[in-house]
């Protein structure tokens, strides 16, 4: 019990009670200066809420002020104490209520009833009132001790506690210790019925124990400060009366600390004479200020009434003397000379009772004595002050054996007593040999004590050497205590090394002798203290081995065996004692840790170290328990010291290769194996199913059963030690198998071994069940009172967890019997739910048990988590899964998690988790565990975000956080989390809990849980400060509210948004270690070394194993040889530090770059998720742009920072990405709303009118006005800066970039309206110098394509072509045109019918686009023409490689879709980019078109095959095209190879004429097929082919099927227009019949009408038809189009089922999990498509009607006026051009047709119906979008023609 500084001059080492066996309810918190930033205690298992009510917050409230110095918690102190101040007067009266509030708490107790869990609470309640009020008492102004409080707290509490004593505060409370008593307390429970089992019992009992100690103490701390007054200690002299002894002879501690207290009351050493206090000091002291004090307290301890305890009124009695001898010493105190002068009578009296014999009996050896500071330092002021005051009564004594010397075993800290030990060394008699030594040992318990005690034996034995033999030689003979607590490593060795004392030779001859073997077993302890030092290690293994204490060598002439085997089996054992056998393993347990040489042996047997081993194992483990012991817990101290050395052995080995193969030595002559290392043979016998494993696992199951029995017996702790070695004997196998056994794999040495987790898993002989790894899980229940076995044990589970098919074995085992499997659980719970693990992250101060059983408790909560990640990791089921409470027998997702009792679900570690994350989340600092203890918090966050990640678990653990705990608001209202000392903790905390706010979101978005998504919005994106929520449902607010309300701009009450505030946490710098400056080491090398040794740890991370690096360079350097070596070896060794510092601060740097790019990813998708997740209206758009705006400011100022990190690079160009893209999203959606609202027109009915822009909009504008110009300006700046930053590397950065450009292009672009923002985006960025990145940016293919496509962004609104000229003037657009000729290889090679990967065709397809999107230009045109684009393109070889097709494919049959495109459709995407662009340079460049056509010249021999294209019904697309650029190019095709001056021949020219021919042909029989009745086919064709997208797929088939009709049109049109110029000589492409109109207007109009071969020309019929079809078409469109510009305009009252509808063409999965506002949005953007799509197809109907009008008209001109039967055929054809073949005249005159029949089927298809047809057609659509009165000019000439009368 620390209880502060002492004020003492003289500051000791500050020691802290620890109890091992204390109850999981009785921890409080550590006393002493440390204690003050020590966390407060609830009770281990029991928790925060273990507690009930009152005495709760009182024990609360006083830990928060006091220890944990929280500022708010002053205040609540003063209100606590006065409101329970009748509580603390009158103490531990009996609570009410607690029955009522077990169903709370009984969780907390699994298996215990109600009643059971009453008895704990109600001891606990009194607990907490004990331990408040001793913790009262220490924070007082005092004497003795300070904790540092603030001066308002110290008055506080001195007041409070001055008023408690005024009320009889010291009676009450020695009238409570008197009265409880454990037995008695039992005996009433017991005839109540409750008591539960073992361990209940002992948790009760140390409830009790717990409150009467700390009432003792609350006693001892008023005495340290504040001594008592006379009234007072008469009242503690009285309770001593009455004070026994404990069974061993010692004081408990609650006697001891009043024993303590009285003896404080005595002292007055604090007084010193020359300060300037001593007045105000001497009033303070009742002793002095209070009269008839000393009288009253002198006649009592006179009185001759006897007391229990003689020692004790002995030692009450010195103390009382020596503080008269004090007194008298003080000025002004005559009036007290009776009293003071009665000094040496009472110091007589003490010394005639055996005082110091009670000290060293009783008091010293008191267990509680060494684990307070202050009884140490009472005690020592005790014996200095009768040394030094009382120095006769020293000399009278020193002829007797009365004064035990071993009491000053805690001194040496005065001068005086240095003293008095040299007087006594000079005059030694021999009587008192022993209790010198004794002393000496005593003196000699620390280094420095050690090295004293050293230098005095050395200095006397200079003169005394006679003597100083003659003390050694009694010392070997009698006790090895004085060199075995020698701690100083100098005075070992001098001692050793000593010519003339040379103990080492003394005792291993000592050792040959017959001696007794405990007389042998202290010398090998002697030798145990020699050996700690290396030096005398490695001799004494040369001498063990010389003397044959255990015989490694046998001799054929010996007759019988010798050493310390015989010992054992034939005096030991049947002794039933073995002292020699434990200190023979103690030795070369000390051996083993400081040298181990392999050479042991060598020249007189196989070197090694087996036959030591053998012994060990054979003869001292496997038998030791069939053993007989003559005290029974000699059994449990011969397995420790066995197994410590196992344990040691085993740690040091590491597997090596040359370990698996056989060694040979030469012996004798002769070659024998040498003897493998023990760690080998170890390994070897624990992979197996050896006796030895078997006994271990045996000696596990024993040791759970002991201690389940809560009781204690004989050995108990080395039972306890021999536990833990054997865990860790099995954790270390764990560890080292999986190299043990690859190497052996290696080796191919004949051994068989099997992995140690299957042999866990074999069956236990004596209990015939696979119960191994549930007895190793049953020591977590013990993990409050042996907190390293419950260590040992999750270490081991958390190593076989590992394995799938152990963890389905492991759920079976543990849940096989119902019992165990909730003991179980109760284990890991209880692991968890300990605080004393939490405390060692604060624990600044104490004893080094407290910190290292603190941070025991704390690495098991680590493995236990761990545990958990990896079993959640598996397939179900799993370990996690059980721990966690979900179902095992059902599916998991049918779990119904609930908090723990409600409907019998039991505490789990999910509660525990949850529980631990909780404390602190209801205050302004946050989660606790997030501030002290880092690690285990993000361990737990990082479970959480597990459970809701898996499919499996998602459902009900999220359910539960949101229903039953609120876990996510509450803890992401405290982000970000601060916390600079543990910042990569810190970041993984935040990391695990943001993702898992991501799934939050994006689940309760799909599931319409519209008020949480809402909710938790609201938090992260308001910049308004959020109230906490206090109501019980959690502050869920209403629905209809939105984000916009808070997002107003009130700049005085706003404050940053919380994603904002997240980002700004996560520091984009990061410090680099200085470079490695070596001497000795190559820095190559070791770079290569380091590299070797790195790993992945349990992050993921891959850092350098620092252990394993200073392995190897350790023995790198003992391996040097040489003077020169071994005089640098320090040096070296310094280097070596040097190296491992600079590896440990890079590793640094690793993880704290993985922590901060993985806070950045998480950051990220949140964002995201709520962003493209979270319903749309939740967030305005306007709010949402401000948002967006915010946050791409932000993350492009921490990214543009120069200090920043480039490893964090690519995850802010994703964000800036993603981020980009919704911005330019969120103004395009703006802009379209007005269009769709009801109540005005939408642009496109402004198109079908005709006019090209719509009127001015009516009130506020749209679009990026909500943001502003100025900050996009900004976000492009920031952007190019990003850009430019990443130089020439990066590839996915500027991947992303290039992306984040071209949607920051398409921000408020309109359709058919000026692009007024993008051009001032352009013209800003032609002022940045993009230098040498989108347009030469050709590192990777994927990047190639983003930078082509964003030049062709660029170019296409850069109005001013200011990027157009830069392109060409530079070089750039030069460049990019050779490398086409450059592309042609890798092309032919995508033609093979295994092509290798495609990233080649993307590539040529984007550069070809923006060739394109350039020659779209006029100026872009002449650029590329000057470029030699055309030349390029003519010198490519791939578009003469057209594929053939498949033989075995039958013509209009569909092959299977395939991912990869077939060699023709590659073929086909190679072609047709090349013909577009041609096509557009063609268009654009009228007059120099003539490259172009020599392209076509040149390829002419490929072009035929377009025809055949109609076999797939995705080639539409590219029929269309090419039908286009036929259109462009064929019909004057001989004029301009005339122009460009080739050399055509005749034999070329009839070759040309055949080509264009056939090619014609072709085009012209397409009609047939898409024009006429073959359309139906084609559209169940297109119907069956595609399922998911059936209604966008046909709407693309109908709109190419139209664009093929027109294009063919325009080429019939054109070939009549410049091959006529009269009409006397037209070109007629038509036969004159009609038949093809009457087959298909007859009464089966969808039967198939008769193909018509593609050599035979169609006749007009099909004009006609085309003609009928074009104007039904129409009128369908116009009416869908007025239909869904309607729908368009009233969205909102739409049947839902239409709705839906709508919504599957858009997205064809999920729609019924969209919110309703979503499915509008998507519903628009369908008929918008619809809409846009209806007025193309509208278009291509009017020019079909409008064109076949014009051909129908020429030719019936033609027929009926000019030509006639009895025209000759010479005269038919004296108009012939190139394109007029003798053929094609003979196929139309060579019939004998009867004019007057083609007039009258004329007149019957060209009836009045379709002239009003066309003519409704003029009126409807080209009055506003087409030539106004051309269709009714073309009808009437029509109709003029079919009347003239034919004679």
């Amino acid at each position: 019990m620390g209880l502060g500084r002492a004020r003492a001059p003289t500051r000791g080492t500050f020691l802290f009670r620890h109890h091992r066996g204390q109850a999981r309810l009785c921890r409080g918190p550590p006393r002493g200066r440390g204690a003050r930033g020590v966390l407060l205690q609830d009770g281990g298992a029991v928790g925060a809420a273990s507690l009930w009510g009152p005495y709760k917050d009182i024990w609360q409230t006083v830990g928060s002020a006091l220890w944990r110095r929280q500022p708010d918690a002053v205040h609540r102190l003063d209100m606590i104490l006065k409101k329970h101040k009748p509580d603390f007067i009158s103490l531990f009266k009996n609570p009410v209520g607690i029955i009522l509030i077990w169903e709370h708490q009984q969780p907390h107790f699994p298996g215990l009833t109600r009643g059971l869990v009453a008895v704990l609470l109600y001891w606990d309640g009194k607990r907490c009132i004990a331990n408040s009020l001793r913790a009262l008492i220490q924070s007082r102004r005092g004497k003795t001790w300070t904790l540092e409080l603030s001066p308002e707290m110290v008055s506080m509490t001195t007041r409070f506690t001055d008023e408690l004593m005024e009320q009889g505060l010291t009676y009450k409370v020695l009238t409570l210790v008197s009265q409880i008593d454990v037995n008695n307390e039992f005996e009433k429970l017991q005839r109540e019925r409750g008591l539960g089992s073992e361990k209940h019992r002992k948790e009760v009992s140390d409830l009790i124990k717990e409150c009467r100690q700390s009432l003792a103490e609350s006693i001892f701390a008023w005495a340290c400060q504040s001594p008592l007054g006379k009234d007072d200690t008469l009242l503690l002299i009285g309770h001593l009366e009455r004070v026994t002894v404990e069974a061993n002879g010692s004081l408990d501690g609650v006697n001891l600390a009043l024993l303590m207290a009285l003896l404080y009351c005595f002292d007055t050493s604090f007084i010193e004479p020359s300060t300037e206090e001593r007045d105000d000091m001497i009033h303070r002291l009742p002793l002095l200020t209070e009269r008839q004090y000393i009288a009253t307290i002198h006649s009592r301890l006179q009185d001759a009434q006897p007391w229990k305890l003689p020692g004790l009124r002995a030692t009450v009695r010195l103390a009382w003397a020596l503080a008269l001898r004090e007194v008298s010493q003080l000025p002004d105190v005559t009036a007290l000379a009776e009293f003071t002068e009665a000094d040496e009578a009472m110091a007589e009296l003490a010394i005639a009772d055996n005082v110091f014999l009670f000290l060293t009996e009783s008091v010293v050896a008191s267990e509680n004595f060494y684990q307070e500071e202050f009884y140490i330092r009472r005690i020592h002021h005790l014996i200095t002050g009768f040394l030094a005051l009382m120095p006769m009564k020293v000399i009278h004594l020193f002829g007797s054996y009365v004064i035990q010397a071993y009491v000053l075993c805690i001194l040496l800290s005065e001068v005086v007593l240095s003293k008095f030990v040299r007087q006594m060394s000079d005059l030694l008699p021999q009587t008192i040999y022993i209790a010198y030594l004794k002393m000496l040992q005593g003196l000699a318990s620390g280094p420095q004590c050690a090295h004293y005690c050293f230098s005095l034996l050395k200095v006397n034995g200079s003169s005394h050497g006679e003597e100083i033999r003659v003390l050694l030689g009694t010392l070997l003979c009698a006790s090895h205590e004085l060199v075995f607590h020698f701690q100083s490593e100098s005075a070992r060795l001098a001692l050793c090394e000593h010519p003339q004392w040379t103990p080492v030779v003394v005792i291993l001859g000592l050792l040959q002798c017959s001696i007794p073997p405990v007389l042998k077993a202290e010398l090998l302890k002697t030798l145990a203290a020699f050996g700690k030092s290396p030096e005398i290690a490695a001799s004494l293994w040369q001498s063990l081995e010389y003397t044959q204490i255990l015989q490694t060598v046998r001799v054929p002439s010996q007759r019988q065996a010798i050493g310390i085997e015989v010992e054992l089996n034939e005096i030991e054992s049947r002794c039933e004692e073995y002292p020699l056998t434990r200190a023979f393993c103690q030795l070369i347990s000390a051996l083993v840790e400081s040298s181990f040489p392999s050479n042991l042996g060598a020249g007189l047997r196989p070197p090694g170290f087996d036959p030591y081993l053998q012994f060990l194992r054979d003869s001292v483990f496997l038998r030791f328990r069939t053993r007989a012991y003559r005290r029974a817990a000699e059994k449990w101290e011969v397995a420790e010291v066995v197994l410590e050395v196992f344990y040691k052995l085993l740690r040091d080995y590491e597997p090596q290769l040359e370990d698996f193969i056989d060694q040979f030595v030469e012996l004798q002559g002769e070659e024998i194996m040498a003897y493998k290392p023990p760690g080998f043979s170890l390994m070897y016998h624990l992979l197996n199913e050896s006796p030895m494993l078997e006994l271990a696992l045996s000696l596990l199951e024993e040791g759970v059963k002991q201690l389940d029995t809560y009781a204690p017996f004989p050995g108990k702790k080395h039972l306890e030690r021999a536990v833990q070695h054997c865990l860790a004997l099995l954790n270390l196998t764990l560890q080292k198998e999986n190299l043990f056994m690859d190497l052996l794999r290696e080796s191919q040495l004949a051994l068989i071994v099997s992995p140690l987790e299957q042999l866990l898993q074999g069956i236990n002989p004596r209990t015939k069940k696979a119960d191994n790894v549930v007895n190793i899980a049953r020591y977590l229940s013990h993990g409050n009172s042996n907190p390293e076995l419950a260590f040992e044990s999750a270490k081991i589970l958390c190593c076989i967890s590992c394995n799938s098919n152990i963890q389905i074995k492991l759920v079976g085992d543990f849940t096989h019997d119902q019992s165990v499997s909730q003991k179980l659980m109760a284990g890991f719970v209880e692991c968890l739910d300990n605080e004393d693990a939490e405390d060692f992250v604060r624990v600044e101060e104490g004893s080094e048990i407290e910190k290292k059983l603190a941070a025991i408790r704390h690495e098991t909560k680590i493995h236990i988590l761990n545990l958990l990640i990896t079993s959640l990791e598996r397939n179900p089921p799993n370990l996690a899964l059980y721990l966690l409470g979900f179902e095992l027998k059902k599916p998991v997702s049918t779990t119904n998690l609930q908090d723990p009792v409600v409907l019998g679900c039991p505490r789990t570690c999910l509660h525990a988790i949850l529980n631990m994350l909780e404390k602190g989340t209801e205050g302004r600092g946050g989660p606790v565990a997030v501030r002290e203890r880092p690690q285990l918090a993000e361990l737990c966050y990082q479970v959480i975000h597990q459970l809701c990640a898996c499919s499996d678990t998602s459902g009900p653990t999220m359910r539960y956080l949101r229903t039953s705990q609120d876990f996510l608001f509450s803890h992401l209202q405290h982000l970000p989390f601060s916390n600079k000392e543990y910042e990569i903790s810190m970041l993984e905390q935040m990391s695990w809990l943001m993702k898992t706010a991501s799934i939050e979101l994006r689940v309760t978005s799909l599931n319409r849980q519209r008020s949480h998504t809402q909710r938790l919005l609201h938090l992260l994106l308001d910049d308004m400060p959020v109230k906490p929520y206090t109501d019980g449902e959690g502050g869920i607010e209403d629905e209809n509210r939105s984000v916009s309300g808070f997002l107003h701009f009130d700049t005085a009450t706003k404050v940053r948004r919380k994603i904002l505030s997240i980002l700004d946490s996560i520091d984009f710098s990061q410090e680099i270690p200085e470079p490695l400056q070596l001497d000795f080491f190559d820095r190559a090398q070791i770079e290569q070394v380091i590299a070797n040794c790195e790993h992945k740890n349990l992050r993921g991370q891959t850092v350098c194993n620092v252990k394993l690096l200073h392995r190897v360079l350790v023995a790198e350097v003992n391996a040097l040889q040489g003077m020169a070596a071994i005089g640098q070896r320090p040096l070296l060794m310094e280097e070596i530090s040097t190296i491992l510092q600079y590896v440990v601060g890079r590793n640094k740097l690793l993880q704290c770059l993985h922590a901060k790019r993985h806070a950045l990813e998480s950051w990220r998708q949140l964002v995201e998720i709520i962003l493209t997740a979270c319903p749309q209206d939740l967030i305005q758009a306007e709010d949402r742009q401000l948002i967006i705006r915010d946050i791409l400011q932000d993350v492009h100022d921490k990214i543009l920072d120069d200090e920043a990190a480039q490893e964090l690079m690519p995850v802010v160009a994703g964000a800036v990405f993603t981020l980009t893209a919704h911005l330019s999203q969120a103004v395009r959606t703006e802009q379209t709303q007005p269009l769709a609202a009801g109540g005005r027109e939408p642009r496109y009915a402004f198109a079908l009118d005709g006019c090209l822009t719509p009127p001015p909009a009516e009130g506020p504008p749209v679009g990026f006005a909500c943001i502003g110009d100025s900050s996009l300006h900004i976000i492009l700046k920031k952007l190019l800066d990003f850009t430019l930053k990443t130089g020439g590397g990066f590839q996915r950065v500027r991947t992303h970039l290039y992306g984040s450009l071209l949607y920051y292009l398409q921000i408020a672009q309109r359709p058919d309206e000026p692009d007024t923002l993008e051009a001032g985006r352009v013209k800003a960025m032609t002022g940045v110098d993009f230098g040498s990145h989108p347009h030469v940016d050709f590192a990777s293919p994927p990047l190639q394509m983003l930078a082509l496509a964003l030049l062709d962004r660029i170019i296409s609104v850069d109005k001013q072509h200011q990027w157009l000229v830069y392109l060409s003037n530079s070089g750039y657009l030069k460049v990019l045109v050779d490398s086409l000729v450059e592309d042609d290889r890798t092309l032919q090679g995508l033609l093979t019918p295994q092509p290798p990967l495609l990233k080649a065709l993307y590539t040529y397809e984007s550069k070809m686009a923006f060739l394109t999107r350039v020659a779209k230009i006029q100026q872009g045109a002449f650029e590329l023409l000057r470029s030699g684009v055309i030349v390029r393109l003519a010198q490519c070889q791939v578009y003469d490689r057209r594929p053939e097709t498949d033989p075995h494919s039958v013509f209009g049959m569909r092959d299977a879709p395939m991912f990869i495109p077939t060699a023709l459709d590659r073929y086909r995407q190679i072609l047709l980019p090349a013909l577009q662009l041609c096509q557009v340079i063609l268009t654009s460049t009228m007059a120099q078109h003539m490259q172009a056509a020599g392209l076509a010249w040149l390829h002419m021999s490929t072009i035929p095959a377009f025809g055949r294209w109609r076999q797939r019904s995705r080639s539409q697309g590219h029929l269309g095209l090419y039908t286009g650029f036929e259109a462009s190019l064929f019909p004057n095709f001989v004029g301009i190879l005339s122009e460009l001056d080739v050399d055509v021949n005749d034999g070329s020219l009839m070759e040309l004429q055949g080509h264009i021919g056939r090619f014609q042909r072709q085009c012209l029989g397409l009609l047939s097929r898409f024009g006429g009745s073959d359309r139906l086919r084609q559209f169940k064709f297109q119907d069956d082919n595609v399922e998911g997208d059936r209604v966008n797929k046909k709407d693309e088939v109908e709109l190419a099927m139209q664009q093929i009709c027109a294009n063919v049109m325009e080429y019939c049109q054109s070939l009549i227009l410049q091959s006529s110029p009269t009409l006397q000589h037209a070109v007629c492409l038509f036969t004159p019949s009609l038949s093809e109109t009457i087959n298909r207007d007859g009464p089966r109009q969808d039967s198939q009408a008769p193909v018509v071969p593609y050599w035979r020309l169609p006749g007009l019929g099909i004009i006609i038809y085309l003609l009928k079809q074009s104007a039904n078409d129409f009128f369908s469109y116009h009416e869908s189009h007025r239909r869904s510009v309607n729908k368009l305009q009233n969205v909102e009252q739409l049947p839902p089922d239409e709705i839906k509808e709508l919504c599957h063409s858009v997205m064809p999965a999920g729609v019924d999990k969209i919110s309703t506002t979503q499915k509008y949005v998507l519903a628009r953007r369908r008929l918008v498509r619809l809409i846009n799509n209806q007025a193309k197809l509208l278009s291509l109907c009017s020019f079909i009607i409008e064109t076949c009008l014009f051909i129908l008209w020429r030719h019936l001109e033609y027929y009926l006026l000019h030509c006639t039967p009895t025209d000759s055929q010479d005269s038919l054809l004296a108009y012939r051009t190139l394109f007029q073949s003798r053929r094609l005249q003979e196929e139309i005159f060579d019939r004998n047709f009867n004019m007057r029949m083609l007039q009258a089927d004329a007149i019957n298809a060209f009836g009045e119906s379709l002239q009003k047809k066309l003519l409704d057609i003029e009126g409807l659509y080209s009055k506003v979008r087409s030539r106004y009165s051309f269709i009714q000019a073309l009808v009437r000439r029509i109709r003029g023609l079919l009347r003239i009368s034919r004679n």
